[in-house]
């Protein structure tokens, strides 16, 4: 047991919307990730969605209406509405979700989930 230094973790990588795992809680992966751009519309059947914003701000859109997530604030989607994170310029966020949920919602078009 050690602390996890998220601003070390997300230096690692460059990449927008590449979830890397950087911690275990319970049956979940704790994930840190780049927002920018827009991510497809999905959702989860099973699961909520989980965003805390590290650094930056986020949009989430769902149906009509757009919701920004300032630095410091967390969204939950709840399981089964579609939803798209979006971010104009580039953000940071914690993720927490179950072990094995793809972050699409489908397997086929997810993203690897590397661990750092």
């Amino acid at each position: 047991m050690k602390p996890i230094n998220l601003a070390n973790k997300l230096d690692q990588f460059t990449t927008h919307w590449d979830p890397h795992v950087v911690a275990d809680y319970n049956e979940n992966d704790v994930m840190v990730v780049r927002f920018q751009g827009a991510f497809p519309y999905h959702l989860h059947e099973d699961t909520d969605d989980f965003f805390l914003v590290l650094d930056g701000e986020m949009i989430m859109d769902i149906d009509d209406t757009a919701h920004p997530v300032k630095t410091g604030e967390l969204f939950v989607v709840p399981k089964g509405v579609t939803h798209r994170p979006r971010a104009d310029h580039e953000c940071k966020v914690l993720l927490i979700e179950p072990k094995g949920v793809p972050n699409t919602g489908d397997p086929a078009t997810a993203a690897a989930k590397p661990r750092i």
